[in-house]
Parts: structure tokens; C-alpha cells; sequence
């Protein structure tokens, strides 16, 4: 590496593939094994948090100890150590014998930092040992002649805060969207004019119902530029789309739309930074009478499961997902789901629902207009659960306001439905019920008749323990 090209990598500042030390090895070790377990990248030492070079002192003695360090991860990491200038640059390459632990503890690169994970996160996440992440790997339908222009180039420039000087081709390589002279799938989406040349499925499908199902259409969009264009236009036209409320405030009108546009914005960054690109469906968004649905395919990326939500982050695509953390797009790394929950709850709307199933995972916002027609506020039952439930991760909202309302008397399932402010059998519903139903909270009055007209549904004794166990129980 030249003096120029260690200017320019410092230019970029921190990210998924580079880390700034001011000097020594403290955490080296874990930066270390983070890199290896992700895509790899750079650890400059003698280069303070914001890009000042300060050098290091005796970098032959801190070359041994680095190496020394490199020898005691588990497996051991091949690394290269060069001097240039008074800076230790520290390449980790790409690995392939993932996963790998240091003193004990797997950690991994989630943006600009390193987590510790544990042994079966880190297999489950990466599926197996060695197994690349979609969107860093090349891909062949991108022509840096043809699709590399200079409209595209300069949009991305500007939001990924690349220097207007620096050499494209340099930039790219150094951010390691650029791999082998080939584009990554993740540069491909973030410089797309048209998304769907590259990957078929990636583009966003938004559509308007009259009512609270899909049997009447009254609106259909389909999105389909680069990642980041498609996240605005998206946001866009939900928000065209609910009802918005005029405030005056000191002689100045204000609109405020129904549901927050920072919480909706959250949910549709997290809809395209984790899909799953692999697969043929695309991210679909539904605006019914009732509620908004954000349905992401691919359910939950490896290593997650449903209690780990707004708890921690395990990104599906952790290279598009570092640039767009990079791009202003995502405000707070592992936060997005808790961060959705508590912008609702500020804004004074229902909590938002997440429903994961095995290939898709739904955020329901639900409108305040059903809430008003069904005679509830949406305080009334989201307000007593809301805090119990975020203390037992297992139980969702849904489930534990079932159990609520029916923890006096057994209920119809059109009483449950008006009690919880639901037009009809959604998905949330049904998926909650049924989980009640199966895990013996909730049992049926009609066992040998499961679709019988005067069916009930009453809570157990196991059902009851588990609602005094989160305090919801008199």
C-alpha cells in the first residue's frame, strides 16, 4: 500500500472492512477474529477515532505481538502486517475457516463495530463453515462500462460521502464493493438505475385495498431503482397514502400523518437490508382500511429467532447493510424494531406487531381510524401489556392481549377480534391464536369441533401462571 492510497482509505473513515487504533493491541485480538468471521478488512494502528495519523512507536516489537495475537486466535489467522509511513496497517484477508473465537468468544463485524456473538449464532448466521454472504458476492450482469455512469456514480458518491477527487474504481475497491475487478451484489443494488437487472425479485410492490382485505384494488406501485431511492420512494407513497391531520400551531399549519413516518421509514430499511435476496418473492407492502403491512421475504436471518428481536441485530446482508448504515439509512445498528416500538409509543399509536414465519416476516402498523371504530383507544389494551410483555420477549403482543381479554370469561372469536380492535381474521390474529392454542395457554370450549359456530375460547391454568408471571393477572 503507497502513502496516497492509505490518505484515501483514511479518507473513507471508519466502516464494515476498517478500523482506526490510536496504538497498542488492546481488543486487537477481537477486531481481529471480528474481521475474519465477516469479509475481512484493515485495522490502521497510529490513526486516531477521527483520522488523525499520529504513528506508532517501535512497530517491529508491535508487528510480533500483533502476530502473536493472529497465532492465538482459534483457528489460526494468516494476517499481513505493513508499515507505511509511521502507520501499522493490518490486512486480515477473507477467510474460510469460519467460525473463529477469541479467549473463548466468537465476535463479528455489524457495521462500524465488532460484536460478540456465541459458537451456534455465528454457525447458524453463516448456515456453514466458509458459506459467503449473497450480497457480497460478484455480480455477473453489472458492466462497470455500461452500468457505472456518471449520473449513478455521483448520486452514490454524494450518500456514501466519498471524496469528489477520489477515483471511483479506488473508492469502490477500499469500501470492498469492488472485489476482483467484479461488482458485489451489494454495489449493484446501490448503484442500480433499474434494480430488477441485476437481482429480479429486489424491487418493492406497494398496493392500496379498499377495506381490510385484498379483494378490491384501488392503487398499485412497483419500486425499483437502487436500494437507497427505493427506501424514499417507498416511505413516499405510504405516506400519500394514510390520512394526514392539519395542526395549527402559532398561526402555522402542521401536517401530521396518522402513523410516524420515522417508525414506517425504519420498518421499510429493515424490509430491504435484511430480505433475502435469493429468494423469487419481493418486499410487498399493503395499505389496508385498517392497518399498514410491511412484508419482508426470507423470514429471520440465521442466529435470530423471534425473542431476539429489537434486542440485537444479525444482519442477513452485512455488507449493503454497513453502507447503508454508512448512507445515513440506518440511524442505529441492532435497534430497529425496538427503535419502531418506541417511536409509536411517543407518537401515541398502537405498538407495531411483527409476525415472523418461516419464509416472511410482517410489520403491521395498525391505523387509528380502526381503533376509533372499534369504540378503543389504542391505550386501552396496548398500554397495560406494552411494558410487562417487553420484559417476556417469548409472548407477543397479540398473544398477551388474547389472554388478557379473556382472562375473565371465555370469548367468542368475534369477541376477541372487537375487544382487540380487529376488522377481521388478519394474520397476526390467527398465527397468535393458534400459538396460544398450541402451546396450551388457550384451549377451545368445542375440542372435537374446532370450526364449530359456537366455538369458545377460554385460558388455562397454564395460561393464567403465565399471565401472572409477566403481572397482566388480578
Amino acid at each position: 500500500m503507497t502513502g496516497k492510497e492509505l490518505k484515501q482509505l483514511i479518507t473513507l473513515g471508519e466502516g464494515f472492512t476498517t478500523e482506526f487504533k490510536q496504538g497498542g493491541t488492546t481488543q486487537i485480538g477481537r477486531e481481529l477474529c471480528a474481521f475474519a468471521n465477516a469479509t475481512g478488512g484493515m485495522i490502521l494502528i497510529g490513526v486516531t477515532d477521527d483520522g488523525r495519523v499520529v504513528g506508532v512507536k517501535e512497530p517491529n516489537r508491535l508487528k510480533s505481538e500483533i502476530q502473536a495475537i493472529a497465532r492465538s486466535v482459534e483457528p489460526p489467522l494468516l494476517i499481513d502486517i505493513d508499515t507505511v509511513g509511521s502507520v501499522l496497517v493490518v490486512t486480515v484477508p477473507a477467510q474460510t475457516g469460519k467460525p473463529y473465537s477469541f479467549a473463548g468468544k466468537f465476535y463479528l463485524r455489524d457495521g462500524a463495530s465488532s460484536q460478540q456473538m456465541s459458537r451456534t449464532e455465528i454457525r447458524e448466521f453463516f448456515f456453514k463453515e466458509g458459506v459467503i454472504h449473497y450480497d457480497e458476492t460478484p455480480c455477473d450482469h453489472f458492466s462497470l462500462e455500461d452500468d457505472l455512469d456518471k449520473q449513478s456514480w455521483e448520486t452514490f458518491r454524494r450518500r456514501a460521502k466519498i471524496p469528489p477527487d477520489m477515483d471511483r474504481i479506488t473508492a469502490l475497491r477500499n469500501l470492498h464493493l469492488l472485489k476482483d475487478g467484479r461488482m458485489t451484489h451489494a454495489g449493484a443494488w446501490l448503484l442500480a438505475r433499474d434494480i430488477r437487472k441485476f437481482t429480479t425479485s429486489a424491487d418493492v410492490s406497494c398496493a392500496l385495498f379498499l377495506g381490510t382485505d385484498k379483494v378490491r384494488i384501488l392503487d398499485r406501485q412497483d419500486f425499483y431503482g437502487d436500494v437507497y431511492s427505493m427506501i424514499d420512494a417507498v416511505v413516499t407513497y405510504i405516506l400519500a397514502k394514510i390520512n394526514v391531520e392539519l395542526i395549527i400551531k402559532h398561526v402555522k399549519r402542521e401536517e401530521r400523518p396518522e402513523l410516524p413516518e420515522e417508525a414506517i421509514r425504519e420498518a421499510v430499511v429493515n424490509a430491504l437490508a435484511h430480505r433475502d435476496y435469493r429468494l423469487s418473492a419481493n418486499v410487498q407492502v399493503y395499505i389496508f382500511k385498517d392497518r399498514v403491512e410491511i412484508v419482508s421475504p426470507g423470514g429471520l436471518p440465521a442466529g435470530m429467532t423471534a425473542a431476539d428481536l429489537g434486542k440485537k441485530s444479525v444482519p442477513r446482508n452485512p455488507l449493503l447493510f454497513g453502507m447503508l448504515y454508512r448512507m445515513d439509512a440506518v440511524e442505529h445498528i441492532g435497534s430497529g424494531i425496538k427503535r419502531i416500538r418506541d417511536i409509536c409509543k411517543s407518537y401515541g399509536v398502537a405498538p407495531s406487531e411483527v409476525l415472523v414465519q418461516d419464509n416472511w416476516v410482517t410489520v403491521t402498523f395498525t391505523r387509528p381510524q380502526a381503533q376509533r371504530e372499534s369504540g378503543r383507544e389504542p391505550a386501552q389494551v396496548e398500554a397495560q401489556v406494552e411494558a410487562q410483555v417487553e420484559a417476556h420477549e417469548s409472548l407477543s403482543q397479540s398473544e398477551a392481549r388474547i389472554l388478557a381479554v379473556c382472562s375473565k370469561r371465555e370469548r367468542s372469536a368475534s369477541e376477541l377480534l372487537e375487544a382487540l380492535g380487529y376488522k377481521s381474521r388478519t394474520g397476526n390474529f390467527k398465527a397468535a391464536l393458534t400459538r396460544l392454542l398450541t402451546n396450551g395457554f388457550m384451549e377451545r370450549t368445542i375440542s372435537d369441533k374446532p370450526r364449530s359456530r359456537l366455538q369458545r375460547y377460554r385460558i388455562t391454568e397454564k395460561g393464567r401462571a403465565l399471565l401472572k408471571g409477566i403481572g397482566l393477572a388480578d
